[in-house]
């Protein structure tokens, strides 16, 4: 239940529109909500701003969508990483309205007022192979209701591909900066503009880059000012980092 939910629940009781009964029956499951496999934590969205994500990957279908079912219940919305296919046609039977964005494998129920937040996020890709990380982070960014701007294919090996956007970079009020290899691309973007950067290594690169730990350990030590970076491969990460940067 988010805050505005709340909110006009209680005007409804207020008002006698709304029983005290049926009230405390619409808020039985806050804080939490206990199944036999999880425990959803309802009293996010009064905590944090938005509801639970749910992390699909090492769940089964039936799990993620009682889950998913629950949190729709509760907020009218859900929103799903690491999606699987079975996962994601499984949900959108049941929710025909859901959007399945499978490159980012994130499923998405909007509410019926979608969140309006402030803040541009732009989100950079070094490669073409960087995109799945890079959409995770741009479409759940964009389902926490923030503007996105995509920069694709802008890596360090052609760097001229990067200066050509200096004015949709400058004008982000967050930069993401999604990158394997060597991951050198943050602290490029990093020396350019004045807002924060969020880097995200990912694990695309040859033997030697064990799996997106040499990117880590890269931007861990960029030497450009206001660098910050999130795990591998997390694009979830960085948005919801982005998203409360936005809103400060």
């Amino acid at each position: 239940m988010t805050a505005e939910q709340l909110e006009a629940l209680l005007a409804d009781v207020a008002a006698g529109r709304i029983p005290p009964g049926a009230a405390l029956e619409r808020l039985r499951h806050l804080p939490f909500e206990d199944l036999p496999f999880a425990r959803i934590d309802h009293h996010r969205a009064l905590r944090q701003g938005f509801p639970e994500v749910v992390f699909c990957e090492g769940k089964s279908v039936d799990q993620v969508v009682t889950i998913c079912e629950r949190l729709q219940a509760a907020t009218g919305s859900f929103l799903g990483t690491r999606a699987s296919d079975a996962v994601a046609a499984r949900l959108k039977s049941r929710f025909p309205e859901m959007s399945w964005n499978p490159l980012a494998r994130v499923v998405h129920l909007a509410a019926e007022r979608p969140l309006h937040q402030p803040g541009t996020i732009l989100v950079v890709s070094a490669g073409t192979s960087d995109l799945p990380v890079a959409e995770e982070a741009a479409v759940v960014a964009e389902a926490f209701g923030h503007p996105v701007e995509r920069l694709i294919d802008v890596g360090v090996a052609g760097i001229h591909r990067l200066l050509a956007a200096g004015e949709q970079i400058q004008r982000a009020r967050v930069v993401i900066v999604v990158a394997g290899m060597e991951g050198a691309l943050p602290s490029v973007v990093g020396g350019l503009v004045g807002v924060p950067v969020i880097a995200v290594p990912t694990s695309v690169g040859y033997g030697a880059s064990f799996g997106g730990l040499a990117a880590l350990l890269g931007m861990l030590n960029s030497c450009a000012a206001g660098v910050t970076v999130v795990n591998i491969d997390n694009g979830f990460g960085a948005a919801a980092a982005a998203s409360r940067i936005c809103q400060t």
